[in-house]
């Protein structure tokens, strides 16, 4: 009886999760790692202007100069700073690869969806994906940039299309396997209909390799 009527401690739920951080630390270090990384360089890349000087105020009698504490990676040979170039730099760099990542990623998840489940549609768009994956990434580069002038948002295209056929792929061939199986088959048969069949049967087995191949 002393047992059973003695009162149970409850843990809450943000210090249960807190103290799981070190074992699964323990279980993946190297996530721990390049997660960590990349959150310092975010944070450094969005307080720039805090801490950063000028990345494009050049001086001629500051010309190659080595590391020092007023430049830490020393000048270029216009006298600009090289550590400030760096850091806004990483800016742009983050702002066009995350960007570039989740639109080849979102583009090739509706793609690849609608292809692996409609036969007539994946026989259209293959042929199209093969085409897109004969053209070289440079020359597709240039000829974008040449016909719309340079800028931010063509350089995101020019790196989002030649990643578009890998995406695609690898979501159609999971659609593929996916569509095959009972719990598909029973939601076709009680009724559901193909967009709540898309989203709830088959969208979700294809997020993690997803996520690979976008990280």
């Amino acid at each position: 009886m002393t047992l059973l009527s003695a009162p149970v401690e409850t843990v809450p739920m943000g210090r249960l999760r807190i103290s799981g951080l070190p074992r699964l630390a323990r279980r993946h270090p190297l996530v721990f790692v390049g997660g960590g990384i990349l959150a310092l360089l975010i944070l450094l890349a969005l307080a720039a202007p805090l801490y950063a000087g000028d990345p494009v105020s050049m001086d001629p009698f500051k010309r190659l100069q080595p590391p020092s504490m007023a430049m830490w990676f020393g000048s270029d040979n216009l006298g600009r700073d090289v550590f400030a170039r760096t850091v806004f730099g990483a800016r742009i760099s983050l702002m066009v690869g995350l960007s570039a990542a989740a639109a080849a990623a979102l583009g090739g998840l509706l793609i690849g969806v609608l292809a692996g489940y409609n036969r007539s549609f994946d026989n259209v768009v293959m042929r199209v994906m093969d085409g897109l994956m004969s053209i070289p990434t440079i020359l597709l580069a240039i000829a974008l940039i040449s016909l719309t002038g340079p800028g931010m948002g063509i350089l995101i295209v020019a790196i989002v299309i030649p990643q578009l056929p890998s995406v695609t792929r690898l979501v159609r061939s999971v659609v593929l396997a996916v569509r095959e199986r009972p719990y598909v088959e029973a939601a076709i048969c009680g009724g559901a209909r193909l967009p709540k069949v898309l989203w709830r049967h088959i969208m979700p087995s294809t997020l993690p390799p997803l996520m690979v191949q976008g990280a």
